[in-house]
């Protein structure tokens, strides 16, 4: 029995040891990541714990802190979260966060992570299964941290993935992991429609490149986070709908291409706005009036109306001050008056030699008004004559119709106005619209400058129509701003679901726009297309022939109107005599 009591207090005393020294090597476990976590706070402040997992070393140490705790045990939170950007998420394993819900995923995606490694675990699997969930930002510490204090942080682009931290270095524990991307590919594709994106040949390397003002952004992008570009090459003909297709399928990480608000929400697979544009109608310069109309556009009616009431005037006042007299003063004198007319229209009348002062004053008057009148008229027909004013330009949607000339759209463009319920595009009639199922056809003739439909275009693009016209003998097309579907429209880059480097790409536009890149970019693309031969410089408005003189036809109207004038006047003669001879006759018969 003494032996026995000696076994149990050696067997008492040695298990009291062992538990002293696990509870001590437990506090001083938890000391270090206490430790660790309240510098992970002063690093980047968090103000909530989101803890995966159950009983575990970082449970007891939430209390120690003094922020929000969450507590999933199951591995998901089975709800749709608020987590913010101040969120830290500890797991007991890696094995622990099984988290389902989309939304919850997507908030937390570049949040934090810190995993606590039980047994043999090897740091580099851990790293290999969360870059597949494409979460960057992790931690990982092993059950010896409170001896070793190491802390392994992912490094997803080197070799090996991770890196091993000590707790008492410098150096951050968490870094931007696409700040270099080593050379990682980006998956994109472009849409080749100028001069968003054109695709031209290296002139000492030979390689393929892509130029234009939206790929110029992804050559900059890519350039600034040491990546390249992988760009698939698309044969189908709606290469703009195959490429969003494809983004949001997650098989291309970025579009190089833009996507408007027009096509829908832009809030998962479009970046920040690139270009804030409007969306209107490029119509067709109206035509130069016909010279045989000049004499039509000069002779208004209510200046005919001045005109009209002048002359009865002065025939008036030339009948009063020829004798002082009303005894003349006749409708027809005043209507047909000889003098007042031919006066006005700048021709000598005789006026008698013994005329008293009050008639010389009248005649000065009407000398003043036919040298102001026939001078007026004279300058109105040169400037017409040497450039014709436009024809009525059209001012709403109802006079498409009216001027023959249909507006030509691609299909995922009027799709795209008929799902926002445009009440403008719905006002056209349908049979003068002609829409394309293929994009790039529809843009080649718009391109092309072609005159028989009218277009709708951005006003990002019709800066370079425009600078094109600036080389025409006149311009072709102009941008009809009171006739827009949309004034305030925004262009995006397509991106694929949760991006994890969405947050450095819209930086990095944002940048460039602030630096005037992208305006530069852009007044620049019709130079860039030439230079690419996409773009021929010549003029595209066919200007018509040159002509030296004026033509028969050019004033056949008035040279009409002035034989109808002569027939008049021939029958008012004829008449004259007829009269005057039949008074003569009945005189005789009398």
């Amino acid at each position: 029995m003494a032996w026995l009591i000696i076994l149990l207090l050696c067997a008492g005393n040695c298990s009291a040891r062992f538990l002293d020294v696990a509870r001590r090597s437990n506090s001083d476990l938890e000391e270090g990541l206490f430790g660790l976590l309240r510098r992970l706070q002063l690093e980047e402040f968090y103000d909530t714990l989101l803890v995966y997992g159950e009983d575990c070393i970082f449970h007891p140490l939430s209390r120690r802190l003094d922020v929000s705790t969450v507590l999933v045990s199951s591995g998901s939170t089975k709800f749709d979260w608020d987590f913010g950007s101040l969120t830290l998420v500890l797991s007991c394993s890696p094995d622990e966060e099984q988290e389902t819900t989309y939304r919850t995923l997507v908030k937390l995606q570049r949040n934090r992570r810190l995993v606590f490694l039980r047994g043999n675990v090897q740091p580099d699997s851990v790293c290999e299964r969360y870059m597949q969930r494409e979460q960057y930002n992790i931690a990982m510490v092993q059950d010896d941290f409170a001896a070793s204090k190491a802390i392994y942080a992912c490094r997803f682009f080197e070799d090996p993935n991770f890196a091993e931290v000590k707790l008492s270095d410098n150096a951050p524990i968490y870094i931007e992991q696409f700040q270099n991307m080593h050379g990682k590919a980006i998956k994109t594709a472009a849409d080749l429609l100028p001069p968003r994106s054109m695709l031209y040949s290296d002139a000492k390397t030979g390689d393929k490149r892509i130029t234009g003002y939206v790929a110029n952004l992804m050559n900059t992008f890519a350039q600034k986070v040491n990546a390249t570009l992988e760009i698939n090459v698309l044969g189908t003909k709606s290469i703009v709908r195959e490429i969003l297709r494809m983004v949001k399928d997650e098989e291309l990480d970025i579009g190089i291409t833009l996507e408007t608000s027009l096509f829908g929400t832009l809030l998962e697979t479009g970046s920040y706005p690139y270009i804030l544009t409007s969306y209107c109608l490029m119509v067709q310069e109206p035509a130069k009036v016909p010279y045989n109309l000049v004499y039509a556009l000069i002779v208004d009616r209510y200046i005919l109306g001045v005109i009209f009431i002048m002359l009865c005037l002065l025939a008036t006042l030339l009948i009063y001050t020829h004798n002082m007299s009303w005894k003349d003063l006749t409708l027809a004198n005043i209507v047909l008056n000889d003098k007042s007319l031919r006066g006005l229209l700048g021709q000598s009348f005789p006026v008698p030699s013994n005329a008293n002062r009050h008639f010389r004053l009248i005649v000065c008057v009407v000398c003043f008004a036919s040298i102001m009148l026939t001078t007026m008229y004279e300058a109105y027909l040169q400037s017409y004559f040497t450039n014709p004013p436009s024809e009525a330009e059209i001012n709403s949607f109802q006079d498409i119709g009216k001027y023959q000339k249909k507006i030509a759209i691609p299909s995922i463009e009027a799709n795209g106005l008929i799902r926002t319920n445009n009440s403008l595009f719905l006002e056209i009639p349908k049979e003068n619209i002609i829409v394309f199922d293929s994009m790039p056809e529809c843009f080649k003739l718009r391109d092309a400058f072609n005159l028989s439909y009218n277009f709708v275009v951005t006003g990002d693009r019709w800066s370079a129509y425009a600078e094109q016209q600036t080389i025409f003998k006149e311009p072709v097309f102009y941008f009809a701003r009171d006739m827009c579907f949309s004034r305030m429209i925004f262009l995006s880059i397509p991106l694929r679901p949760h991006l994890p480097y969405r947050h450095l790409f819209e930086d990095h536009m944002m940048r460039q726009t602030e630096f005037g890149l992208v305006g530069y970019w852009r007044s620049h693309s019709f130079f860039d297309m030439v230079r690419l031969g996409l773009t021929p410089l010549k003029d595209l408005s066919h200007p018509k022939a040159y002509t030296p003189s004026l033509l028969v036809e050019d004033v056949s109207w008035i040279l009409k109107i002035y034989l109808a004038a002569m027939m008049v006047s021939v029958v008012c003669f004829l008449l004259e005599i007829g009269v005057n001879q039949w008074r003569c006759w009945r005189e005789f018969r009398n």
